[in-house]
């Protein structure tokens, strides 16, 4: 069974803004620790006093972290930004052999479109241009499930330090979810971190992506 100091550090992880509170020192300890045995239902289990020295050793050890978001925002103020718009989404049946997707590639890559196939357990995941859409639904028509348009393709070209340092994925994604920015497909090729989002929420992006402006 949990122990006490486990449950609560579990807790704290699995709330973001409560752990950023922590680590800023902007926190009652005491209202913290009531808030926590009654939500896991173990005030009667255990005392108050032992959630609450949980909670401030948690506090101690998370200030060491801090070092690795500065790691983390050093890389991405050395990051680019590129961004295509006029993006679609395509989700295929799998059952397409990779032959036929070898030769709609082709014609796409003959008008330098834009091609990103991700291979799921039960389908393929094809990311195009909106002007090559009709050679691929001319090949591939029956075998499309769903096709999603007005979207852009947010590239984040970082250093090769991204490769060696942990959290960063969870910087990014921390800062579109707080914004209530949904990212409709990922991925990544080495040190370019691929995110495709609706059009409308480019501006938005560009605003949040501003890394030197988040270290000051």
């Amino acid at each position: 069974m949990p122990t006490t100091t486990e449950l609560t550090e579990n807790y704290l992880r699995e709330h973001p803004s409560i752990k950023d509170c922590l680590k800023k020192g902007i926190i009652n300890y005491s209202k913290l620790a009531r808030k926590i045995g009654k939500e896991l239902g173990i005030e009667k289990k255990t005392s108050m006093e032992a959630i609450l020295i949980a909670c401030r050793r948690f506090a101690v050890k998370i200030k060491k972290e801090e070092v690795l978001e500065e790691k983390i925002l050093t890389i991405l103020q050395q990051s680019t930004l590129e961004i295509k718009n006029k993006v679609v989404v395509v989700i295929i049946q799998k059952r397409v052999p990779l032959e036929i997707m070898e030769r709609v590639e082709k014609k796409v890559r003959k008008t330098e479109g834009l091609w990103y196939l991700i291979e799921g357990t039960k389908v393929f995941t094809l990311i195009i241009s909106e002007q090559d859409l009709e050679v691929v639904k001319n090949n591939l028509k029956k075998e499309i499930i769903k096709t999603s348009m007005g979207l852009a393709l947010i590239t984040l070209k970082s250093p090769e330090e991204l490769e060696t340092t942990p959290g960063v994925m969870s910087y990014l994604y921390s800062l579109l979810g707080d914004q209530g920015i949904n990212v409709v497909e990922t991925m990544s090729c080495w040190t370019d971190t691929i995110f495709i989002v609706e059009e409308k929420e480019v501006s938005k992006i560009i605003g949040l992506f501003r890394f030197s402006a988040l270290s000051k």
